[in-house]
């Protein structure tokens, strides 16, 4: 089989549920002598969420004009549309916000050199110095300004972050225990755009010390959830969970802690990963899961 060329497309498009939007893009394609390849399509909840491979041998219209053309038929429609070239596309723009855990940021690190995300590090963002040596090893552009603990040195490392962001914008940003609330103001800039991880299996165990809190409840199960975030704190859409077992009687509160840690870096890592492969989209509140654009079988020469 051969690499997908420039002369692939795929047109993802998505809203809220309505007659006839299949037919419309079809027969709008077909009208400029592309042709539709493969297909995944699927309703959720009232969301039309729909991935298109089109192929522009013989198209009539130029690829500029296209991509703008249906944009505006998803605009007619209320409808979103995304047009990516697969094997061209340019990486995901990534920002990992840190404190002092380095657990999931190497592992993100390892994951991102090695190809596993498709994804470009634009930066690393601390709240604390801790972690520069390792996001260079990894090739990672760091910066930190000190979030301290009164109110006032809060709201200057807030500043400074969200005019970091601003300056960088990024397509997702990770919070890899980066162990701050964030502002109302910038969670709204980057909506369904932040990914957090949690060290509990979330409702269970919101806020601080869960996994202290798991083992001091005898629960027998517990674990970590990646998930959006939003104003509400630990209740933004879930993304992916992992659990892991508490021998109790046996285990000490730092097992539970070392089990823990091992399977954030994991989710956070996974998380991200369908995010940077649109695999993932947010219907009325819920994380739901659809092919995304890697999933298309390589056209043949």
């Amino acid at each position: 089989m051969s690499s997908i060329t420039s002369n692939y497309l795929v047109v993802s498009v998505q809203g809220r549920d309505q007659k006839g939007v299949v037919a419309k893009f079809a027969t709008y394609i077909a009208a400029h002598g592309l042709n539709i390849e493969d297909t995944h399509q699927q309703v959720v909840r009232g969301l039309f969420v729909m991935d298109m491979l089109v192929c522009l041998d013989g198209a009539t219209i130029a690829t500029v004009a296209l991509i703008e053309e249906l944009k505006t038929l998803g605009k007619d429609l209320d409808m979103e549309v995304r047009v990516t070239n697969r094997k061209q596309r340019q990486p995901t723009k990534l920002v990992i916000l840190v404190s002092k855990e380095p657990h999931c940021l190497r592992e993100l690190g390892r994951r991102i050199t090695s190809g596993e995300i498709a994804a470009k590090c634009v930066a690393v963002l601390g709240n604390h110095p801790d972690l520069e040596p390792l996001a260079t090893t990894f090739g990672f552009q760091f910066e930190s300004f000190n979030s301290g603990s009164t109110l006032e040195e809060k709201e200057r490392h807030f500043a400074w972050l969200t005019r970091r962001l601003k300056q960088l914008q990024p397509d997702v940003i990770a919070l890899a225990r980066y162990m701050q609330i964030l502002p109302e103001s910038l969670i709204r800039n980057f909506a369904n755009r932040i990914i957090n991880i949690h060290p509990s299996l979330l409702p269970h165990f919101p806020g601080a010390n869960p996994y202290r809190q798991a083992f001091e409840s005898g629960v027998r199960v517990t674990g970590c959830t990646a998930h959006f975030v939003t104003k509400d704190l630990d209740q933004g859409p879930i993304i992916l969970q992992d659990v892991f077992h508490i021998q109790v009687g046996i285990d000490t509160a730092a097992d539970v802690r070392e089990r823990g840690l091992n399977a954030e870096a994991n989710i956070l890592c996974r998380a991200v990963e369908y995010f940077v492969n649109e695999e993932m989209v947010v219907a009325d509140g819920q994380v739901v899961f659809k092919a995304g654009i890697t999933s298309f079988a390589e056209p043949r020469p």
